[in-house]
């Protein structure tokens, strides 16, 4: 169903048709690296979070993670990601196959600047063995994101 969703919302792009479906898993940052054959910091992972009652997605660079003092001077809140057993029924999409293509209504995209790095990268497509490879000007369309942020940091070692 999620990955119907994320074909769905690239259709409307024309761009449904470079959705890549793996035999192997792509859940995690490291097998999608794998599957798809790019580094570990191409991968766009889609991270949930609740602000104000609200689910929110931010796209980050696969070698980053939130910066909690950058996060609350951006979102005057401490980072409180969704529960695992939440994230479905609350994103459109489950854990592993997290993307911005096809979520639920009203929730709102931000895509940090980690990104800004890659002339390529490659977010999930709705599955935990799904993804697609998007220009950087293709992400933040098909995002349908609200702004670019700066809350991560890189990951050490």
């Amino acid at each position: 169903m999620s990955l119907t969703r994320a074909k769905e919302h690239l259709q409307k792009y024309g761009l449904d048709s470079r959705i890549t479906e793996f035999e192997v898993s792509s859940a995690t940052v490291r097998e999608a690296a794998m599957a798809i054959g790019c580094k570990e910091e191409e991968i766009a992972k889609t991270l949930s979070f609740i602000v104000d009652d609200k689910p929110i997605l931010i796209v980050v660079a696969g070698d980053c993670k939130i910066d909690n003092s950058k996060y609350k001077a951006t979102f005057s809140t401490k980072a409180k990601m969704i529960p695992f057993e939440d994230v479905e029924r609350l994103i459109g999409h489950g854990v592993g196959g997290v993307c911005p293509f096809g979520i639920n209504e009203g929730i709102v995209v931000y895509l940090d600047k980690s990104l800004k790095r890659f002339e390529y990268l490659y977010p999930a497509c709705g599955s935990s063995n799904s993804a697609i490879k998007l220009s950087l000007d293709e992400l933040e369309k098909t995002s349908e994101y609200c702004k670019w942020i700066d809350v991560c940091k890189y990951i050490e070692g």
